[in-house]
This record gives structure tokens, C-alpha cells and sequence, in this order.
């Protein structure tokens, strides 16, 4: 089969590998876009939950299925969990194998580059459920890539009351208005932020951005007093931490990885479910580009160039 790796700095190619086979509780997948969605290919013993044919989207991770936070629901904090395309083998392939647990199946009339955005999706459903958002609460969410915009569709699906981005680019303003969002404003105009935070309470505070941003120096200040604010962006860096405010404010920083089960459901389950309401409308908005694997490196030029217009760029089969 056809893989992508990278061979160093902006070096990306496309190498024959063998196809991988399930080991037993896995199932190998036709992958048809990335972030990681497709048709079952192969079952491994003692999986019987799905078949071959069976479209599904995968979670991101692999977990060890055994200890005391997978048992509980809570994989993602599984000590020997696996980052897909990280630790383990990617998605930019004609076949990847997983465990059976990790798939879900993905409902009827939803398209695979759909079903793909159940990842980015996952993350920010995972992260407004842990912040325990309220129905008519008011929520700000900094930054517009990929699960800022995804955060907006969950806050939105969990009953928030009113949404407010913060965006740099006019498309990524576009995409956080046609997904939900009741008001945007530009990412550098933190007087604005400030500004609406003080005419009207801000009761969550979803960071998106990390890298070395000194976002939570924002989000501290335009959160309310006894207010949550919850980190989804990953910082690359150690980032200022105004700690007096956040004691002063009685504020409560939680922490989100990827995504888990409550319960009965999956995040991935509730995904899935506002996919299927709602899918057709996500994926305009989200999806901007479209590329085969063999043109994998011109693919993330364009992913990293947002005067492109970019949001969410998938490889398809």
C-alpha cells in the first residue's frame, strides 16, 4: 500500500509499505479521508461489532483497553495511550489498522470527508462537556482554525446562550458565523473582547490558539469571576500565567485531551449524532480544500499558508 511519511523539514513522501493486519481486537481500515475515515477492510479475531464494509471514523488514539482510566471510560488519559500519526502509524495511507474500540460506525448519509471531522469535533465536544457548560450560558472562544470553529459547534449544541470569536482572518470570521457563533472579533482587538466581556458576563472561556499566544493572559481577564476556562489549544511553550487573577477570580482552568466516554456515550458518539443533523453545513464550512494523497506535500503548504483561504484541508481517496 501507499503511506506518506515525513523524512525531515518540509520533506514529505509517499513509500510503498505492506498493508497492515489486524491483530485481534483490531480492524484494518480503508482509509478514504484524513482525519481518519473509511470502510472496514479486515476484522481481527474477537471483534464483533463490526464487518467488513462497515463505514467508520476513528478516534485518534489507541489505548490500552485494560487499566483503571480505560475501564472508567476516561482512555484519554490512559498512561500507554498512542497518538495516532504521532507515536503510532497515521492516517495518510490507503490502510491503517486500529483497535475495534476506537471505530465507530458513522450513520447513514454521511459522506466520509464529513465523517472525518469527527476528530476535531471529538476535541471540542470533550472539552465543553468537562468545562460543564450551562444552557444559556455566554461563551468566548479565542481563535478560528479547525477546533476553534469545532468548539463553536459544540458550545452551540450544548445549549450555550450566546457565542463571541475571536478571529484574524476574514474566511475564518465567515465559517464562525455560518457555524453558530453570534458575534466575531478580531483576534488582535483584545479591547473588543474585553469590551463585550464587560457588557455582558463571560461564563466560559475556550483557548484554541496555544503555541507560544499569550492567550490566557486573555482569557483570564475576559473571564467572569467564579467563571471556567478551558484549554484545548496546545502550547508549545510555557505561557504567561496571570495566577493572582486566577485566584482573585475564583476562575477554574481545566485541562482537555482529545476525547473519552461519559457514560453510555463517547464523545464520538455525540458527534457523530450532530453530524448526521447537521453535517452538510459543518462541512462547508470547515472543509476548504481537497487533496489526493500523492499531492500530500502541497496539501500542507496549503493547510500552512492561510492566505489560501484555509481551514480544514483533507487527503481523500
Amino acid at each position: 500500500m501507499r503511506a506518506a511519511f515525513c523524512r525531515g523539514v518540509g520533506r514529505l513522501v509517499v513509500e510503498d509499505v505492506p498493508r497492515p493486519t489486524p491483530a485481534p481486537g483490531e480492524v484494518v481500515v480503508r482509509v478514504r479521508n484524513c482525519e481518519i475515515a473509511g470502510e472496514v477492510a479486515d476484522v481481527g479475531d474477537g471483534v464483533t461489532a463490526l464487518e467488513s464494509g462497515d463505514p467508520v471514523a476513528l478516534e485518534g488514539i489507541a489505548s490500552c483497553g485494560a487499566c483503571r482510566y480505560c475501564l472508567a471510560g476516561d482512555y484519554q488519559r490512559c498512561p500507554a495511550i498512542g497518538f495516532v500519526g504521532l507515536t503510532i502509524p497515521g492516517g495518510f495511507a490507503e490502510y491503517v489498522s486500529a483497535p475495534a474500540r476506537h471505530c465507530f460506525r458513522v450513520p447513514a448519509g454521511v459522506d466520509f470527508a464529513t465523517a472525518a471531522l469527527s476528530e476535531p469535533l471529538g476535541v471540542a465536544v470533550h472539552g465543553v462537556r468537562l468545562s460543564g457548560l450551562e444552557i444559556g450560558q455566554r461563551v468566548a472562544v479565542l481563535g478560528a482554525g479547525t477546533i476553534g470553529l469545532a468548539a463553536v459547534v459544540a458550545a452551540r449544541a450544548g445549549g450555550a446562550g450566546e457565542i463571541v470569536v475571536s478571529a484574524r482572518r476574514p474566511h475564518q470570521k465567515a465559517a464562525a458565523l455560518a457555524l453558530g457563533a453570534d458575534r466575531v472579533i478580531d483576534e488582535g482587538d483584545l479591547g473588543g473582547l474585553l469590551g463585550d466581556a464587560g457588557d455582558a458576563p463571560i461564563d466560559l472561556v475556550i483557548e484554541t490558539v496555544g503555541g507560544t499566544a499569550d492567550t490566557l493572559d486573555t482569557a483570564v481577564a475576559a473571564c467572569r469571576p467564579g467563571g471556567t476556562i478551558c484549554v484545548l489549544g496546545a502550547f508549545t511553550s510555557s505561557p504567561p500565567f496571570p495566577a493572582l487573577f486566577v485566584l482573585a477570580k475564583e476562575l477554574r482552568i481545566v485541562g482537555s485531551l482529545v476525547y473519552g466516554r461519559a457514560g453510555a456515550r463517547a464523545d464520538f458518539d455525540i458527534v457523530l449524532d450532530i453530524l448526521r443533523r447537521q453535517g452538510r453545513r459543518i462541512a462547508e464550512a470547515l472543509i476548504t480544500h481537497r487533496f489526493p494523497l500523492a499531492d500530500i506535500g502541497r496539501a500542507f503548504a496549503t493547510a500552512a499558508d492561510k492566505t489560501t483561504g484555509s481551514i480544514k484541508v483533507t487527503i481523500e481517496a
